[in-house]
């Protein structure tokens, strides 16, 4: 049983000792250092250690851990969008989104999602929801702008503040601001209008623990369309201490497509899963969208089993 013996997890463990004692997880330099060492610390995909199969006192230190990584999240992204929304009224902030050190992590991951869901999906979405946005909604933006101008994407946050840094980068931009609304709500209390979307993102740090992640993924299966995508973020090997896993398990009632862990710098594993019933040709009440054009996931699948890691994506049905 891996544990603290293993020299990865060790200088893991002591990252937390040191992290647990800052005084604010707000960015500063000794703040900035020490996650910096974190996420390079976890981002190697190439062992065997099974964070599910280690020893109680290391399962207690990551669900914190996973915590503490949550947080200081929160503080970046508020810290950001607030930069940005402070800019002269003639600039717009979504012009300058590259001064947010993961920003080109975002790219990443919205062209992987928009890949996989054109693999998964025959239509082009009309409406998006994303659920736990954030006060720097990028998932939304990435998308909106780079893969899908015609989409209207809501995004659903519990905090009103929030909403708000993330309204105001968008407002000032002719596009984003008629196609990206806020909706301020948990949503374990939205029950009416889930069913309107053909695709609901749910972000990696809406629920932060396997208890509260599975209450919201029954939630949504219970509200969702038939036939509607859900796509949520996960993790793999290390990068599981940085961040809560999503197993097959807690899919109940989604028929689960494809989990994919990526092993370059983008940290989560992205999962996709269709709610069942419906139609995979048409979108959420029976309207047909456009066509997705062919995507490159012939490409992705070939790249990574070119390199000899095709067990990095594990497919669980064909394409329709």
């Amino acid at each position: 049983m891996a544990c603290q013996n293993n020299l990865v997890v060790k200088q893991i463990v002591d990252l937390y000792d040191q992290i647990s004692k800052l005084v604010s997880l707000k960015p500063s330099k000794n703040v900035d250092t020490l996650f910096g060492q974190l996420v390079s610390t976890c981002l190697p995909t190439d062992t065997n250690i099974d964070v599910t199969n280690m020893c109680e006192e290391v399962k207690y230190m990551r669900s914190n851990l996973i915590k503490l990584c949550g947080e200081a999240e929160g503080y970046l992204e508020q810290h950001f969008s607030t930069i940005l929304g402070s800019l002269q009224e003639d600039q717009n902030p979504l012009d300058h989104l590259h001064i947010f050190p993961y920003y080109t992590n975002y790219l990443k991951l919205g062209k992987l999602e928009f890949d996989l869901l054109s693999q998964h999906s025959s239509h082009v979405p009309t409406k998006i929801a994303f659920v736990g946005s954030g006060p720097m909604p990028l998932t939304s933006i990435v998308l909106a702008k780079f893969h899908l101008p015609n989409t209207t994407f809501h995004n659903f946050d519990i905090d009103s503040h929030a909403n708000t840094l993330a309204s105001n980068l968008v407002s000032r931009d002719p596009d984003l601001s008629k196609r990206m609304i806020f909706h301020t709500t948990d949503v374990l209390n939205a029950t009416e209008g889930l069913d309107q979307y053909d695709v609901v993102f749910l972000a990696a740090l809406v629920g932060m623990d396997k208890e509260s992640k599975v209450k919201a993924i029954e939630h949504l299966e219970k509200h969702m369309a038939p036939g509607a995508v859900l796509m949520l973020r996960s993790a793999h090997a290390l990068r599981a201490f940085l961040y809560p896993i999503v197993d097959s398990s807690d899919l109940k009632g989604f028929q689960l497509l494809t989990i994919y862990h990526p092993t370059d710098d983008v940290v989560n594993s992205v999962v996709i899963a269709r709610k069942l019933g419906g139609s995979t040709t048409t979108g959420v009440n029976g309207t047909r969208g456009c066509m997705f054009m062919p995507c490159n996931c012939s490409k992705i699948h070939a790249i990574m089993n070119n390199r000899g890691k095709k067990n990095m994506i594990e497919e669980f049905s064909a394409i329709e």
